[in-house]
């Protein structure tokens, strides 16, 4: 487990950047894991930053999003699909037909999860995955719960995680009840996972899921036993631990 620590937020984005062109580099047709929510914002606009520029190219790269709101189209601009055309599909190089989300809206979510699932391992599997971490330690939508969820699968989303996203719609009860998330065991078969975390008030939970005990209490901390992470944070939410 490596950290990277930047004085601020448009340095963590900078370095989150970096380890994400850094894969497509080094291989073009690489497989993405992707995430949404404010943190990788300003991962995104490098990442747009560096196409325009040629340092980069999404030409011949696939990518996989961590998950989607149940109910929620794609052209609703709160889904995640709005969210990465908006932050990025839509201003680089890349194929469309080759971002692929969790569909919420599928009449049959159990069977869109397992082919979510095949179309991952039929793309040879994620050389990358982009996480964030919620302030009770979900990533993608794992909520604390008493094991590990193995493939993706569709979730009943926590107040707290209802109440935290719904700073994004005018009103809670807008928030969606439900998503669909790829697993643990999922997330846990990329290659190399990044994490992004910033302000003071991850600093808590980055301490319990990086230095605590590995319990489906907090999801995150399944990442300790991952052989090739990096957690990419600000000072502020990086402040309580002792490294």
């Amino acid at each position: 487990m490596e950290f990277l620590i930047s004085e601020g937020y448009d340095g963590m984005s900078r370095s989150a950047a970096d380890v994400v062109k850094s894969v497509i580099v080094d291989d073009p047709s690489c497989v993405l894991g992707l995430a949404t929510g404010s943190t990788p914002i300003g991962m995104y606009a490098c990442l747009v930053k560096d196409c325009k520029e040629g340092e980069v190219s999404f030409k011949d790269v696939t990518t996989f999003n961590l998950d989607e709101y149940v109910g929620l189209p794609g052209e609703h601009d709160q889904s995640y699909r709005y969210f990465m055309d908006t932050n990025l599909f839509d201003h680089v190089d890349i194929d469309k037909a080759r971002t692929n989300l969790p569909d919420g809206c599928a009449g049959n979510l159990e069977q869109m999860c397992a082919e979510y699932e095949q179309k991952i391992q039929d793309a040879g599997g994620i050389d990358i995955q982009v996480l964030g971490i919620g302030h009770n330690g979900h990533i993608g939508f794992n909520e604390p719960c008493d094991d590990f969820p193995v493939a993706t699968h569709p979730v009943d989303l926590t107040e707290s995680t209802i109440n935290a996203n719904s700073r994004l719609f005018s009103d809670v009860s807008e928030v969606p009840r439900s998503a669909v998330t790829m697993g643990i065991g999922t997330i846990m078969k990329a290659r190399k996972v990044i994490v992004l975390a910033n302000g003071d008030g991850k600093a808590d939970i980055v301490k319990a899921a990086f230095t605590g005990p590995v319990v489906p209490s907090v999801p995150a901390s399944v990442l300790q036993l991952h052989p090739d992470v990096t957690i990419v944070l600000d000072s502020a939410a990086a402040s309580k631990l002792d490294i």
